[in-house]
């Protein structure tokens, strides 16, 4: 287990504090029990059910079709696994953009029902009455700026984001008034690096980077692409820390070859 620090359950206080002490801050996605339960005992931060389930648990090309049930009956086996770690659920889309109202209701949802620490709120400027409503009344948000899955098609495609100098000064803006709005963190995707370090400098609140560079107070990647699962996609900000594919793929095929055979099960494995 990661001896990183000694926090016993890692709050929106845990996480400034690692920011103020210079300390960075480990991220992963998780959607199951089980993957949950082995990120937190290896020492993980903070674990978000992201809606990046829509991809690689549910395999739609975007994640604009994940349900608030469907968050919520993920986030639920993800919060039941953890101890140490804090659960951050992502708000899916639809769920916050018609109205704060609305959006701190169904954040109040997930809350309640899930026992997770907090949810996540894609958008700039603009969420930035969301933002304020739902963290006034108790429930921390981590936002999200950059390059935003949920905005995929006014975007037309996953490229970088803040490249002009229009775009930077928008990002940096972005952050800053989420900031202002009681964001307990912000999530800064695939943005040059240049610019995430300026908007990891100019916050107290921690940034949590994916494709944003070493300079943000944190990390996070999808789970099943640092494993190397998901062998279709490797931009170029995921590093492959196994090759799971392979080793599941090898062991189910020895596993079948056994069956065949009739080597599987021996005697010592039968009742």
């Amino acid at each position: 287990m990661s001896t990183h620090n000694t926090f016993r359950r890692i709050t929106t206080k845990s996480l400034y504090l690692l920011k103020q002490k210079g300390k960075k801050i480990s991220a992963l996605t998780a959607y199951d029990y089980l993957t949950a339960q082995i990120l937190d005992q290896a020492g993980i931060d903070l674990i978000l059910v992201g809606d990046s389930l829509g991809n690689v648990f549910q395999g739609n090309d975007t994640t604009l079709s994940v349900t608030l049930d469907e968050m919520i009956y993920h986030t639920k086996a993800v919060s039941r696994a953890v101890t140490r770690a804090m659960v951050v659920a992502d708000m899916p889309f639809m769920t916050y953009q018609t109205s704060p109202n609305e959006a701190f209701r169904n954040a109040g949802r997930i809350m309640k029902e899930t026992a997770a620490g907090g949810v996540k709120i894609e958008g700039g400027e603009i969420m930035a009455e969301t933002v304020k409503k739902i963290t006034e009344n108790g429930i921390p948000v981590m936002a999200h700026i950059g390059l935003m899955p949920q905005s995929i098609h006014k975007f037309g495609g996953y490229a970088e984001r803040g490249k002009t100098d229009e775009e930077a000064l928008q990002i940096k803006k972005d952050a800053l008034v989420l900031q202002e709005a009681g964001a307990f963190a912000v999530v800064v995707e695939k943005v040059p690096a240049g610019l995430a370090k300026e908007i990891s400098e100019s916050l107290d609140i921690p940034t949590i980077g994916i494709g944003g560079g070493a300079h943000c107070d944190g990390q996070i990647l999808v789970t099943p692409d640092m494993l190397g699962l998901n062998v279709e996609f490797h931009p170029r900000f995921v590093r492959h820390y196994a090759k799971l594919a392979q080793t599941i793929n090898a062991a189910v095929s020895s596993y079948i070859n056994d069956v065949v055979k009739g080597q599987f099960p021996t005697e010592e494995e039968s009742y």
